[in-house]
């Protein structure tokens, strides 16, 4: 296990493998079987591009020795930035094949949290496209120091461009199957992004279960609408999953309805992940855009809670099952099953998939509450990795000391076994999915002169379910800035988008609680009264 890691204790490692869970085959091996089985079977599309098993094989084996080559060896990390193409895919397999460990950022990110991920992992490498939806991530990658190479998806610049790194394929040893193949990025709420080490063993067996469960097959398309870095398009059962089956992954370059329903209409789409607001989004488009949607049998929703009313609607109105997943990029995944009743599917998250998930549910002081009580969720089990990569002291509290994972999540379970998430523990913002932690963002708006203290807040919102309001004490000039130049201000700080602040409020002062610390159930009532919205509306306020 690579340091910095804390792994399994050999009890659970040898019950897991014993069990099937874990098997001695790293990530990417299930392609060189199907590739050599159905060579000219389509594995990836793009809109203007395709890409065959046999392709995609050859791809990453020549990558792979190329990055060999340029100097990358087994155990580097390389933090990827890409949005939803197909070298993003080719290259994780030439990374599993090399044994270097990708480290996921999202294309939103910016400087503040590329600089981060590239020192926390030592990274060797990056990998950005040249521009996307208008930011040329070149002049970022000219900001961040660290990483010895700079790979280019387009045009290099002064860096190398990814599709000339390429080499006559040599024999690689194989990567322990045990050993770390992938970090995924926390959701940071507690500041910036923290690692989370997946390994071969136990991410195989997390795309291999969703797949299951999603009754994947060669037959499927799954269109890939959610940036693939997240957990969840990648391998829940996302892009890995479809890969692992034999089915084809659509790559949409955007999540817009004008980029994605052509493609469902286009490659007969049968299977795709959304969140919620982008659920909601498609529930009003579907009978008025005019593409032919009925390729679609299964619509995944997780990220966030999607709403029961939207839920019963979703299924009828798109002709497909509607399936809620409920998980996380630390290893718990739930989800609804197939044959589910419509009324389980629209009122609850679902049930764990492995039989070897361990749960409690328990109250502040860390004892069991009844079935049907709210409580945060603890887990453990065969794809719930035991801590952080290099976060020793923050280990410490975010497990329990017989590794059981503190979600922060509140939650109800059923006598069925299924769960309903209620709210969250920690202080931070859902924003239709993207998480946003309070002081982050806090730390950066301090920074601004005219700043003498600040408290960000979640703010009720009818579409993406939450957005971010920043409450602000002016500073002995007294006047804090507005809204549009504390953006301008957060963005030149390399802040990402979905981060920034909704809504500004200047108070005179703060209320307080007993101990002496801002009051931010106060200040929620507060904006929701402003707002207009009704007590109860947000996860933050729920988890209070």
């Amino acid at each position: 296990m690579l340091a910095g890691c804390v792994p399994w204790p050999p009890e659970f490692a040898r019950r897991y493998t014993e069990r099937g869970y874990w098997r001695p085959e790293p990530l990417g091996t299930r392609l060189r079987t199907l590739a050599r089985a159905d060579a000219d079977r389509v594995a990836l599309v793009e809109p203007a591009r395709r890409m065959t098993y046999g392709e995609l094989d050859r791809r990453a084996d020549r990558l792979a020795a190329g990055l060999r080559r340029a100097g990358l060896s087994p155990g580097d990390r390389v933090v990827i930035q890409l949005p939803n193409v197909i070298d993003f895919v080719t290259l994780c397999h030439a990374l599993f094949r090399l044994g270097a460990l990708p480290v996921f950022a999202l294309p939103a990110h910016r400087e503040s949290e590329l600089a981060h991920l590239c020192a926390m992992s030592d990274a060797t490498a990056l990998v950005i496209p040249d521009n996307y939806l208008g930011f040329d991530h070149r002049e970022l990658a000219r900001r961040v120091t660290g990483p010895e190479h700079v790979f280019v998806v387009g045009e290099p610049a002064e860096f190398v461009a990814l599709d000339t790194v390429d080499a006559e394929p040599e024999p690689l040893p194989a990567p322990d199957p045990a050993d770390v193949a992938l970090f995924l990025l926390s959701g940071g709420t507690t500041g910036l992004p923290k690692l989370i080490p997946r390994t071969h063993q136990d991410y195989g067996y997390n795309l291999r279960i969703s797949a299951e469960n999603a009754g994947l097959t060669a037959a499927d398309s799954y269109l890939a609408v959610l940036p693939i870095g997240h957990n969840y398009a990648l391998a829940c059962p996302g892009v890995l999953g479809t890969l692992h089956v034999g089915g084809r992954v659509v790559l949409a370059p955007t999540p817009s309805v004008e980029d994605v329903f052509p493609l469902i209409e286009r490659e007969r789409v049968t299977v795709t992940g959304l969140v919620p607001p982008l659920a909601l989004l498609w529930l009003e488009m579907a009978g008025i855009a005019g593409a032919d949607l009925s390729s679609l049998r299964l619509v995944q929703v997780g990220g966030a809670k999607f709403g029961a009313d939207a839920a019963r609607r979703f299924g009828p109105a798109l002709g497909c099952k509607v399936q809620q997943s409920f998980g996380m990029a630390e290893g718990l995944l739930c989800q609804t099953a197939l044959d589910d009743p419509p009324e389980t599917v629209a009122t609850t998250q679902g049930r764990p998939l492995s039989p070897d998930d361990e749960i409690r549910v328990v109250d502040a002081s860390g004892a069991a509450v009844p079935d049907g009580e709210v409580g945060e969720l603890l887990t453990r089990g065969p794809y719930t990795p035991r801590g952080y990569y290099r976060a020793e002291e923050h280990n410490a509290s975010a497990f329990t000391s017989d590794g059981f994972f503190r979600t922060g999540d509140l939650v109800r379970l059923l006598p069925s076994g299924h769960l309903v998430v209620e709210g969250r523990v920690k202080d931070q913002i859902n924003r239709g999915g993207d998480k946003v932690a309070a002081d982050e963002v806090e730390d950066h708006l301090l920074a601004h002169p005219a700043v003498r203290e600040c408290a960000v807040v979640a703010m009720p919102d009818p579409l993406i379910g939450e957005r971010t309001c920043a409450f602000v004490v002016p500073g002995p000039r007294g006047a804090a800035p507005g809204l549009a130049e504390m953006v301008a201000f957060l963005r030149d700080r390399g802040l990402a988008a979905y981060k920034l602040p909704d809504r500004l409020e200047v108070v005179e002062s703060f209320p307080h609680t007993a101990v002496g610390k801002v009051d931010k159930r106060r200040l929620r009532e507060r904006i929701r009264e402003l707002t207009g919205a009704q007590p109860g509306s947000t996860s933050a306020e729920r988890g209070r």
